[in-house]
């Protein structure tokens, strides 16, 4: 799996004011403890099972946008920028934790994608969402956006 690229001499990714590659993989093929489990009680059937499913979603996430791409021989591609995401959760459950693999769920302003969903990512999860988060915040300067919050009574 891939490995999050180290800062380039202490400057954070994004500040050069190009496209950087933060992330780029595919989903762990046995993301967690219950999955494991399976693998073992069906030995090994739902492993190749669960293992074509994670060769058919690649993710790639760069300092201005977050590309999805999946399928095997129908492709689908879905891409978000970043300056659209207004909200993060980094999930790591124990089983995850366990295997070093976690989730991200971003929230943002796109009407056809509210939610994106990063599963089963094998990396640092939470050194992801920090980069990630910093890039957002670039991102919204560079292009002048700026959020805010609306509450209804």
């Amino acid at each position: 799996m891939s490995q999050l690229a180290p800062p380039r001499e202490g400057l954070m990714p994004g500040s050069s004011g190009g496209e950087e590659l933060l992330y780029a993989g595919r989903p762990a093929a046995i993301q967690g403890l219950g999955g494991l489990l399976l693998a073992i009680l069906t030995v090994g059937l739902s492993a190749l099972v669960m293992w074509i499913k994670a060769r058919a979603t690649h993710y790639r996430i760069t300092t201005q946008r977050i590309v999805i791409e999946q399928g095997i021989f129908s492709k689908r591609m879905e891409q978000i920028d970043l300056y659209r995401i207004v909200d993060y959760v980094v999930e790591r459950p124990l089983s995850q934790r366990l295997l070093g693999t976690g989730n991200l769920v971003l929230e943002a302003m796109d009407k056809t994608t509210p939610e994106l969903r990063i599963e089963g990512i094998k990396t640092d999860v939470v050194a992801l969402y920090e980069r990630l988060r910093y890039c957002t915040e670039q991102e919204k300067k560079r292009r002048g956006v700026r959020v805010f919050d609306v509450e209804q009574a």
